[in-house]
């Protein structure tokens, strides 16, 4: 498992060049399927727009697609995509909906205005790094309830939640490089008497 970058949240902003007017949403995608129902919707959003170019981007298979959706070649989708490969931005979608103004833009102004739209969209939609994480419980007594829990965001690990029995259940996730390191400090911690156990793997946002 490698980090990858994706966006952090679905986002829409809107431009104006020269009376036309562009509307750019992004969001996360981690799927075709779900790439292809986001530009549904904006379609459906936005049913009298003359255009609604695309681009997705998707670590399955490596996909990346666009459409230029009736504006010149080259002039839209492909840009759009440029902004993701750049940003160097997986599983997620950038739909650029326009609606003519009546001033043609020429072929280099719609180049920077498609541009310029996914990249504004994109930055408002935040990018999440996403690392490999380790899903891991630990089970311990009150007495060393206090000191397992310091130790975990030692180690960058974040509680998902507690469970207070009669022992302490702890559920958490932290880096997977970080788990012998952190392991070894466990055990020096509770004297040997708790161990993490691994639940899954799993990728998490730890910004």
């Amino acid at each position: 498992m490698k980090e990858y970058r994706t966006l952090r949240a679905a986002a829409r902003v809107e431009i104006t060049d020269r009376r036309s007017r562009f509307i750019g949403a992004a969001a996360p995608a981690a799927s075709e399927e779900e790439a292809i129902s986001f530009l549904q919707g904006e379609r459906a959003l936005y049913r009298e727009a003359n255009h609604h170019v695309y681009a997705y981007s998707l670590r399955q298979g490596g996909t990346c697609r666009h459409s230029d959706d009736g504006e010149p070649q080259g002039t839209a989708g492909l840009p759009v995509l440029d902004v993701l490969l750049k940003s160097e931005i997986t599983d997620a979608v950038i739909v650029v909906t326009r609606y003519f103004g009546g001033t043609l833009l020429g072929t280099g102004g719609l180049v920077r205005a498609y541009s310029h739209t996914a990249a504004i969209a994109l930055e408002q939609s935040g990018v999440a790094v996403m690392k490999p994480c380790s899903v891991l419980d630990i089970s311990c007594g009150y007495a060393r309830y206090s000191a397992v829990a310091a130790l975990i965001p030692r180690y960058g690990g974040v509680i998902d939640h507690t469970d207070y029995t009669d022992a302490v259940g702890i559920r958490f996730h932290m880096e997977s490089k970080s788990l012998k390191d952190f392991r070894n400090a466990l055990s020096d911690a509770t004297c040997g008497e708790c161990g993490a156990e691994l639940v899954s793997e799993k990728y998490f946002d730890l910004n």
